[in-house]
């Protein structure tokens, strides 16, 4: 108890300075909502204050290019990429009415096709870009790191507000996926319109994001220098329960480090996090840290601009106001280590006397949804809430129970706010702003930006997950919100294992919370893994021609290997857990297919099988050998034996079966 005193006393020696910053707070608060503007929506990109304040009497939505039938072509043909055709064959892809502000545009499929943006009356474009340069950085405002490409995806978080109206056309004759997210404002809302000219404040507004998201080590000062904080260390024993804050006067919580964040790391996801505000009968929190944190399938893997873990800390700097009490609470469920060692942690929680202000702030949830199988039919649930608030977040660890492909991750996102579907995704790597899961160099592994990432993909474990951060994107409602995305291209048919973490603010706690037991929160390992050539990590030995193709029917690319004599092919297996399995080979037989035997490292750990047949064949399930997989037997090699007929090998899919 002395940490939690002396912290209570820290607070109220700062009590007179704190309020005046609140004060020059309040009036910036005041200031931000007499004009909507560039520079104002920009600011909130760095003035993280503002999170918790409700977007009263606006409308989110969101135009897209889903398939309006209910299947999967969300803009592979662009019949569902426009609103309607005009006269000279350029192609509407937006258009509304009254005062509002486009906050994100994202594509997989930029093209050099120029788009017209015609902001309020104007008869001739106010805004003339090709669709590639609104994310090449390559002019001027549409720079990084609010515009950029990663993970497969383009997207661009410039704000183009506008005051009566906004419209935008493409020149080109087809247009494939893309998505617009837009804010209606209030009715009568004071709006200055975008122009591609920035204003002196408007640069500097664009500058100070840039000098904060490209900062290598952010900390909390850098969004609350005003914040107070208080540092505790100790010791968490497994079946222990400790109390690192307990507030018993209002104002808000700015920041929560942990330290180190291996010591949540593991399988077992067994230390949770909770968190109370005004003695509620609901936490507010209440969750495994390493989902909180962002963690994928035991392993840290979040840098985003708010939450994840740097330097073996894990972070949350999302403001939590609350009006009385605040109480933050450690668990260690027993019996889920096989050591249970005790734990020793170091929490540093920042905080400031900003009382909330129930008029316009929102105190701050999550909901963890955790479905060790999911139903037919039904869709993995984000949030389903009741109240006014926001959403401002996801975090998803998407796991297939069926091995192979990563079908699971076409299904679509979906978003009912105050009874009206104003949102409908292309994909699940779509929502994440990413694109083309399973292909190099796209969405094919972790990479974390500042408001959305890939927290991992792998192909033999048929997993995969993402994040994405809503700041002025946020998803408000004055009733209740439905927030949810599909598991499979159609139907939810795909068997899936998902654990999801909503955030968001609302006037309405939750009025029931799932509680994490050593069933929801463990890592499901699967016992069947394929990996995929596409993906494979290998290296060559002599000369090896390699040739790439879709058209064998697995859901990925297959490869077709010529080898020149006394080639080999060796194939890491680090990925794979240390064991024994049971290998298959899926193969195509050819008239020029060659005989192969597998090997690790100097031994030969299969007999020599051939390929060659008159006729072409799949076969799916060849069976090779039985093979060990250990820290120093990890790799696989092929060898191959051809003569003037039998010249190369087509492999489909590696397939182990643990033991």
């Amino acid at each position: 108890m002395r940490a939690i005193r002396l912290y209570t006393i820290l607070i109220v020696g700062s009590l007179s300075s704190s309020c005046n910053k609140g004060l020059e707070h309040l009036d910036k608060k005041i200031n931000v909502r007499k004009e909507h503007s560039l520079s104002a929506e920009l600011r909130l990109f760095y003035d993280l204050r503002s999170l918790p304040e409700y977007a009263t009497n606006t409308v989110v939505a969101q135009v897209s290019s889903y398939d309006t039938t209910g299947k999967n072509d969300d803009g592979f043909s662009g019949k569902y990429s426009f609103l309607r055709r005009n006269a000279d064959s350029t192609l509407v892809i937006f258009e509304k009415k009254g005062s509002g502000v486009i906050n994100r545009i994202w594509t997989p499929t930029p093209t050099e096709d120029t788009l017209d943006f015609f902001i309020d009356e104007a008869l001739t474009p106010t805004l003339s870009i090709k669709f590639s340069d609104l994310f090449s950085g390559n002019q001027f405002p549409f720079v990084a790191p609010l515009c950029g490409n990663q993970l497969g995806g383009f997207f661009c978080y410039l704000p183009i507000p506008f005051s009566t109206g906004c419209r935008i056309e493409s020149r080109g004759k087809k247009i494939q996926f893309h998505q617009i997210q837009y804010r209606l404002f209030e009715e009568g809302a004071k709006v200055k319109s975008f122009t591609p000219d920035l204003s002196t404040d408007e640069k500097e507004a664009l500058d100070k994001i840039i000098t904060l998201w490209n900062k290598e080590k952010k900390s909390v000062l850098d969004f609350y220098p005003e914040s107070l904080s208080e540092s505790v260390a100790f010791e968490l024993k497994a079946g222990e329960t400790k109390s690192i804050l307990n507030l018993n006067q209002g104002g808000r919580l700015l920041g929560l480090e942990l330290d180190p964040a291996s010591a949540f790391e593991g399988l077992s996801k067994d230390i949770d996090i909770k968190i109370t505000w005004d003695g509620e009968k609901t936490p507010a929190v209440f969750c495994p840290i390493a989902d909180f944190f962002g963690y994928a399938y035991g392993f840290s893997s979040m840098q985003s601009l708010l939450l994840g873990t740097h330097d073996n800390k894990a972070y949350c700097y999302m403001p939590m106001p609350f009006d009385s009490k605040a109480s933050i609470e450690l668990v260690y469920r027993p019996g889920e280590r096989n050591d249970e060692k005790p734990v020793k942690i170091q929490t540093r929680i920042w905080y400031s006397t900003e009382k909330r202000d129930p008029a316009i702030e929102g105190k701050f949830y999550t909901h963890w949804n955790k479905k060790l199988i999911s139903v037919t039919g039904q869709p993995h649930v984000f949030l389903d809430s009741r109240g006014k608030g926001h959403y401002i977040g996801t975090i998803l660890q998407a796991q297939g129970k069926q091995a192979g492909m990563t079908y699971f991750f076409e299904g679509d996102d979906s978003t009912v706010i105050d009874g009206d579907l104003r949102m409908h995704g292309t994909g699940s790597e779509d929502y994440f702003n990413g694109g083309w899961y399973a292909l190099m160099d796209k969405w094919e592994g972790k990479m974390s930006l500042p408001l959305h990432g890939a927290l991992d993909y792998s192909l033999p474990f048929c997993r995969t997950g993402g994040y994405r951060l809503f700041i002025t994107d946020k998803l408000s409602f004055e009733k209740n919100i439905h927030h949810s995305i599909e598991h499979g291209p159609v139907g939810n048919r795909f068997p899936v294992d998902y654990t999801s973490l909503a955030f968001y603010y609302s006037d309405s706690p939750p009025e029931a919370a799932m509680e994490p037991s050593s069933e929801l929160s463990t890592v499901f390992l699967p016992d069947t893994l394929y990996i995929y050539p596409q993906l494979m990590d290998y290296n060559v030995f002599g000369d090896l021609d390699i040739k790439t193709t879709w058209k064998y029917g697995t859901g990925g690319q297959s490869y077709t290997f010529t080898p020149a004599l006394d080639s080999w092919l060796r194939i890491s297996l680090k990925e794979i857990p240390p064991g024994k399995y049971d290998l298959y080979l899926d193969v195509m037989k050819e008239p020029f297919g060659c005989d192969i035997s597998l090997w690790q490292r100097q031994t030969p750990v299969s007999d020599w099988i051939s390929t060659f047949q008159d006729k072409e064949e799949r076969v799916k399930d060849v069976y090779m050998t039985a093979i060990d997989i250990r820290e120093f037997k990890n790799t696989l090699t092929f060898r191959f034996r051809t003569d003037k007929i039998k010249t190369g090998f087509i492999l489909n899919r590696i397939k182990l079966i643990r033991k």
